[in-house]
C-alpha cells in the first residue's frame, strides 16, 4: 500500500504565523515553492498560504504584505497523515479541490505533496494509476 509518506516531498518549511507576506513571499522565492504551511509558536501547523493568496487576498485588496501577517491569510486547513494511503489523500485533494496538501504525523509537520509529486511518483514509481492521475486532473482542474 503506498501511502503519504512514499510520495511526500520531505524539507517542507514553515512560516510562522506572525511572520509578513512580504517575509513569505521572499521564502516562497528562494525556495522556489508557490506555498508554505504556517506554523504557530507552538510549532504545530496552523494553516497553509499559497503565492496567490498573497496576489489576490492581500495586493488586489489593497493591503500590505509588509505587515500583513502569515495567519491573517490562512484558511482552513486541510492535511493527511504520514500513513494515510493514496486514496485517502487524493480523494482530500480532491474534495477540497487543492493542488498541494501538508503531510503531518502527529502534530509535526514532516512534507508536503503537491500535484508535481503525484505526477512524478506516477511516473518513477508506478505508485498512481493512469485513472487516478486522471480522476485528480478533472476534479481539480475540469470542475467549475
Amino acid at each position: 500500500m503506498t501511502t503519504a509518506r512514499d510520495i511526500m516531498h520531505t524539507g517542507a518549511q514553515c512560516i510562522g504565523a506572525h511572520q509578513t507576506l512580504a517575509e513569505a513571499a521572499m521564502m516562497m522565492r528562494d525556495k522556489n515553492v508557490g506555498a508554505l504551511p504556517i506554523c504557530g509558536d507552538d510549532q504545530k501547523l496552523k494553516g497553509i498560504i499559497t503565492d496567490r493568496d498573497i496576489v489576490v487576498r492581500c495586493l488586489a485588496e489593497g493591503k500590505n504584505p509588509a505587515t500583513m501577517t502569515a495567519m491573517e491569510l490562512a484558511g482552513h486547513l486541510h492535511c493527511v497523515r504520514a500513513d494515510d494511503d493514496m486514496e485517502m489523500v487524493l480523494r482530500k485533494m480532491e474534495q477540497h479541490q487543492i493542488r498541494r496538501i501538508p503531510v503531518i504525523d502527529g502534530e509535526r509537520l514532516v512534507g508536503m505533496i503537491s500535484e508535481a509529486d503525484l505526477a512524478m511518483g506516477h511516473r518513477n514509481g508506478q505508485r498512481l494509476t493512469d485513472q487516478q492521475i486522471i480522476d485528480f486532473m478533472d476534479s481539480v482542474y475540469m470542475k467549475a
